[in-house]
């Protein structure tokens, strides 16, 4: 939190402060909007500073975020979303700049959305003897939006990439991080915890990255975030038959729900996860309800208990 704090105005910042400090800690998003109060989301609920940001806290706050790298807000401003030190990612909002149909920037940026990087070491343990077997298991980890999937996928490329010392080795990782979010990419380096056997292609389109990885880094385990094209689909495929084993994460609210998904519904007939984790924000972001073997029984079942 100390990273944001330092780069929002100080009307912004000073509010924050004299939140209690067990709701401070727990702050998932900080949304600021020109015109609105500042909005914060916390375990599920939200609330709203004693603040209306003017245009001239958003001001403050872009040039604040220029000066940590102008070159690479320019180019970050074209996804709609950077990432600052500490992992944290800043989504943007306003005047959307088009040359030839295709997104150039974003100006007049009148709306960010601060989603707050916490990293939550071993969350993934207690779930890996279903998820290890002599060799990591192709695993597909379900739920809705903020329901904790970048959390575990996370957590699961450290431990992959470390193991434990106790019968499970280290394996080679590769990260493919469009969104610069599961590593927290500041110039390339991730800012958060991934182990010492992790390569990363940060802010690459899965695809591509994907096939970039398997040539150049050859990883034993390949790990994605939210997958969901059709191309998506494809470079799966590619990768399984590359023999590289894939951890990755879907929007869905159940199995079955991700079922109904063309790109989802293919790869699932063939057979290619042989393990899926459903999460739900049921008690807390990180609650993982089922934990589903590859013909789709319940091998491991853990209601209602966050990992958060």
């Amino acid at each position: 939190m100390k990273e944001i704090l330092s780069l929002l105005p100080q009307t912004i910042s000073s509010k924050l402060l004299e939140l209690p400090v067990d709701i401070l800690q727990e702050v998932e998003e900080i949304r600021i909007r020109i015109g609105k109060p500042v909005e914060i989301l916390h375990k599920q609920h939200h609330r709203y500073l004693h603040h209306v940001t003017n245009e001239r806290d958003a001001q403050r706050f872009m040039e604040q975020i220029a000066e940590h790298s102008f070159y690479r807000l320019e180019e970050e401003l074209k996804r709609g979303y950077l990432t600052i030190p500490g992992g944290h990612r800043i989504g943007l909002a306003g005047k959307v700049i088009l040359q030839s149909g295709e997104v150039k920037g974003i100006r007049e940026v009148s709306s960010f959305n601060i989603r707050v990087a916490r990293q939550k070491i071993g969350t993934c343990e207690r779930f890996v003897p279903s998820l290890f077997d002599q060799k990591w298991k192709h695993t597909m980890i379900i739920g809705p939006p903020q329901s904790g999937k970048t959390t575990l996928l996370r957590d699961l490329a450290r431990f992959v990439s470390s193991g434990n010392g106790q019968g499970i080795p280290s394996f080679k990782v590769g990260i493919v991080d469009e969104r610069s979010e599961i590593a927290g990419c500041v110039k390339g380096v991730p800012q958060l915890e991934l182990g010492n056997r992790v390569d990363v292609l940060d802010g690459c389109p899965k695809v591509e990255g994907m096939m970039m990885l398997i040539r150049s880094m050859s990883p034993d385990v390949l790990v994605v975030d939210e997958i969901g094209r059709k191309e998506d689909g494809d470079a799966i495929l590619e990768a399984v038959n590359a023999g590289v084993t894939l951890m990755m994460s879907i929007h869905g609210s159940s199995l079955q729900d991700v079922k109904k998904r063309p790109v989802a519904k293919e790869i699932i007939e063939l057979g290619v996860f042989e393990r899926f984790i459903e999460l739900s924000r049921q008690s807390g972001p990180g609650t993982v309800t089922t934990i589903y073997d590859q013909l789709g029984r319940a091998c491991k079942t853990r209601e209602s208990v966050p990992y958060g």
